[in-house]
């Protein structure tokens, strides 16, 4: 094997849902973010593994993702996309039947004076990124009968003790008092706080796929790297661009088949990156480059050509790798490349 092989495990999506759904009320619906082709997962492949387990109300980032999504789990889904509308999408929202979620007067008046069909309308209650401010939201008046639900976005959610959430969810109270819509607020960290903030429908995302904050998440994905050689250096010798490991006593340097080209990015061979061979850790030495990575494994026992060397698994997950370069596992998920063998399982 010369590349890198990703295991995507479908049941372990599929309980993750199921496991976000159970800590919500029966009237509350939970819905499924799978924007960024399902976070590296592959969208053809989680929508319909979502819709199986009772999901039937997605989210994307762009019309391109919800033509994929509406390809894979057929008409009866709902379709919601993040990024709002603007006419000059028109075309692309009526073939694959998009829900847009509009975020601005203009984009309100254009879907009005166009589709004029289901939507949803979000209010920016603090975060300052996208969505109606309170006076514009005041300025509308009723709320126009295509809205179905009001939703918004925590911005600190995954921080317990920060003031921000509370503060977000007391305004997104009085908006929308009295509209008369359904409402929406959490994603996974906002669902992990209670019924209190989950409202008439959640929108995980991170946790579905196996990522904190959700800690009971099952694990989604492995990725394992084979060795494509060997080499054996003396105390003093430098691997790598720029010679910035140097062997410290006589030491065994493996070369493994991915690189940053692979979402494995270059600053995780200054950042304390580790791989796994037969369960023994293996640090990065020296930089990461495009194709290729090289681990010190001197103390991994016997180690050859065409072992595997475990980049997320059992031993690490994505968030233990994110943190030795100071990132989050949804960048590590989403920057998985398309170079590696996926298999899918379960």
């Amino acid at each position: 094997m010369l590349t890198g092989e990703l295991t995507i495990d479908l049941g372990a999506i599929q309980r993750n849902w199921r496991a976000l759904d159970a800590l919500t009320p029966p009237e509350c619906e939970t819905g499924a973010v799978v924007k960024a082709d399902a976070y590296g997962c592959g969208i053809e492949r989680v929508g319909p593994t979502l819709w199986q387990a009772g999901c039937r109300c997605f989210f994307v980032a762009t019309p391109d993702e919800g033509a994929r999504l509406r390809g894979a789990v057929g008409p009866d889904a709902r379709i919601n996309m993040l990024s709002g509308y603007t006419a000059d999408e028109h075309a692309a929202f009526d073939a694959h039947d998009l829900r847009p979620i509009l975020n601005a007067p203009e984009q309100v008046s254009a879907w009005m004076n166009g589709p004029a069909g289901p939507a949803m309308l979000q209010l920016d209650t603090g975060m300052n990124r996208l969505g109606l401010e309170p006076g514009e939201l005041a300025e509308m008046g009723a709320l126009p009968g295509c809205i179905s639900h009001v939703i918004s976005h925590l911005a600190c959610a995954d921080l317990p003790d920060h003031p921000q959430s509370n503060r977000q969810r007391q305004t997104f109270l009085q908006l929308t008092e009295g509209h008369g819509a359904r409402r929406s607020l959490a994603a996974t960290a906002g669902m992990l706080r209670g019924p209190d903030w989950q409202f008439d429908l959640t929108r995980p995302g991170i946790g579905l796929y196996g990522g904190w904050p959700y800690d009971d998440a099952a694990r989604v994905v492995t990725l394992e790297v084979p060795i494509l050689q060997v080499r054996d250096l003396a105390e003093g010798e430098t691997v790598g661009y720029a010679a910035t490991w140097t062997a410290r006593r006589p030491s065994r340097i493996a070369t493994i088949a991915a690189g940053y080209a692979d979402g494995l990015i270059r600053a995780m061979g200054s950042g304390g990156a580790t791989g796994f061979i037969h369960s023994r850790p293996a640090p990065f030495a020296g930089r990461v480059s495009m194709d290729l990575i090289t681990l010190d494994v001197t103390d991994c026992g016997q180690v050859g050509v065409g072992d595997l060397v475990e980049i997320l698994g059992p031993n690490q997950t994505i968030d233990d790798l994110a943190k030795t370069t100071g990132t989050i596992g949804h960048e590590i998920l989403t920057s998985l490349g398309s170079r590696y063998r996926r298999v899918y399982v379960n």
